[in-house]
């Protein structure tokens, strides 16, 4: 297991028994968001989770170190990331001693357990890809869930994605999934993907106590959290602007771990730019539930 360099602030709360929320950098990238949006998405999570009574851990790999916890400069580097960082990516891009790697959320799990930090907030996870049944394109983070014991806080899975097919493979996993004070497995843009979410939560220490009663060690769990009302883009609407941009990922002939940020950068044009406030405001929320997650962990 790779243990990362931990921030001052963050190995002092650690230390001290204070909660900590882990948070992905990819998000905070410009593989994530465009600038400005990707740093307005940085200091909203982060204000979020300090808010909330927690310290926010950013990730990262910096000069070939994994860090868990940045310095503003370390954080400014972050923002021009381009070069995406999964679990397995890991050991290469520490034996390669790699400038800047954005870490995704299955490098993110796997750091913030080696680091014992078990609440972790992202956007919305990567899951089964449609057509996956011919090209076998499963996102690791599925993978990376079922094997640390983290909470993950997300906002379901990306809407492009197979949903049916990516809840099936968490059930498989043994992955509980939980819907925040909501019923219905959330589909990142918009509160509800028509399907029922296998188990609804509405506080924060039943989350905790799905975590401590789980029936495999290394096994984590997923808090799926709708996007607040107010900022959910209607459905009609983010299904034709995910249809164009699937078709023309498709026709480009985008594969693999570059079919997230095509298809996102495509949605953001389809809505004219709807996708981006509604994204920063996902995130944030993301941020504030994990953190009170993290207080209540620490107050077992």
């Amino acid at each position: 297991m790779i243990e990362p360099i931990l921030s001052d602030d963050v190995a002092r709360a650690l230390s001290g028994g204070r909660a900590v929320v882990a948070l992905e950098s990819t998000i905070f990238s410009n593989l994530g968001l465009p600038a400005p949006a990707n740093a307005d998405a940085l200091e909203l999570c982060k204000q979020a989770v300090v808010g909330n009574g927690a310290v926010p851990a950013v990730a990262a790999i910096l000069d070939g170190r994994p860090q868990l916890g940045l310095s503003s400069d370390e954080e400014k580097r972050v923002l021009n990331g381009t070069r995406k960082v999964a679990e397995r990516d890991l050991p290469v891009a520490l034996a390669q001693g790699w400038d800047v790697g954005v870490t995704t959320v299955s490098a993110t799990v796997s750091l913030a357990h080696a680091a014992g930090v078990s609440v972790f907030a992202t956007g919305g996870i990567g899951g089964v890809h449609r057509g996956a049944e011919l090209t076998g394109d499963v996102s690791a983070d599925l993978d990376a869930l079922a094997n640390h014991p983290v909470i993950t806080v997300c906002a379901g899975a990306k809407a492009f994605l197979d949903l049916p097919r990516t809840l099936e493979y968490l059930e498989t996993a043994g992955v509980p999934v939980l819907g925040w004070r909501h019923d219905w497995f959330p589909a990142f843009y918009t509160r509800s993907s028509g399907l029922p979410v296998p188990h609804r939560v509405d506080d924060e220490r039943t989350v905790c106590d799905v975590l401590r009663y789980r029936s495999r060690p290394h096994t984590g769990v997923l808090l799926t959290v709708p996007i607040p009302v107010d900022d959910e883009i209607p459905a009609a609407r983010i299904d034709a602007g995910m249809t164009a941009a699937l078709e023309a990922s498709a026709q480009a002939g985008i594969t693999g771990p570059a079919v997230t940020p095509y298809v996102l950068a495509r949605i953001e044009r389809e809505t004219d730019g709807r996708s981006i406030p509604a994204n920063l405001a996902l995130a944030r929320n993301n941020a504030a539930v994990a953190a009170r997650v993290a207080v209540a962990l620490t107050r077992q």
